[in-house]
């Protein structure tokens, strides 16, 4: 198994209350959010890990020197979306199951352990009991991904979009023939996941929720972050 880390992003959303810095740069506990998604992916086995950098670079270069991993750079960042960024990893991806997953999102143990025993493929990760507060909503039946998008309302939203993909190794070529096919018809606004999504309505794309209970968080917004302190300060103490 490998990994892919999109690190790439601005955060405009939340970035003048983290100070400007990568979003998964924060800290919580000892180490970043960053280093801890790391820690957790090496204690799983997933050995070979990339991560793909753009906004202060240099900061994420400095802080994940000597982890051993790959590193990728979207110069154009700011005038691109994650979709570019993930381009220029592209030849990191081949040879084995792939995770792709914002390096701004934070999981418990349990999370990731779901996510890599579910053997479906392409599969994106779902929470079910997050549809009111969800940001980005999925909406799925039988477990194949239907609609995506923010603007998704009431019945319609099934769950709230975790922020990570599993990628089998037989899907791969396609996905990455796909994000070719986007990237030169210059999509470059797009996420990384609109290469998964493009496929809907041409093969199953799959959704999978995460058991309920499990805590998870990607930081849009300044609260995502204060939920995640919470949770931390919680296990501290037990």
């Amino acid at each position: 198994m490998k990994a892919v880390l999109m690190a790439a992003g601005m955060g405009t959303r939340v970035s003048k209350e983290i100070k400007s810095i990568p979003k998964c740069t924060v800290r919580v506990g000892e180490k970043t959010l960053i280093e801890h998604t790391i820690s957790q992916l090496r204690r799983k086995e997933v050995k070979e890990i990339a991560v793909v950098v753009g906004y202060q670079a240099n900061r994420l270069c400095d802080l994940l020197k000597g982890e051993g991993l790959h590193i990728y750079h979207n110069p154009f960042f700011d005038m691109t979306n994650s979709i570019a960024s993930l381009w220029f990893a592209r030849e990191f991806l081949h040879g084995d199951d792939f995770l792709l997953l914002n390096a701004d999102l934070y999981m418990e143990e349990r999370v990731l352990d779901e996510i890599l025993a579910d053997e479906a493929s392409p599969v994106l990760f779902s929470d079910g009991t997050r549809r009111k507060e969800a940001d980005y909503k999925l909406s799925y039946r039988d477990g194949v991904l239907q609609k995506h998008g923010k603007e998704l309302d009431g019945d319609e939203v099934t769950g709230e979009y975790l922020g990570i993909a599993k990628i089998c190794r037989p899907f791969l070529p396609l996905f990455k023939e796909r994000m070719e096919q986007l990237i030169n018809r210059q999509q470059h606004h797009l996420w990384w996941e609109n290469v998964l999504y493009s496929f809907i309505g041409e093969r199953d794309v799959y959704v999978e929720e995460i058991p309920p209970g499990l805590f998870w968080a990607e930081v849009d917004t300044l609260r995502d972050y204060e939920r995640i302190l919470e949770y931390a300060n919680k296990l501290a103490k037990v």
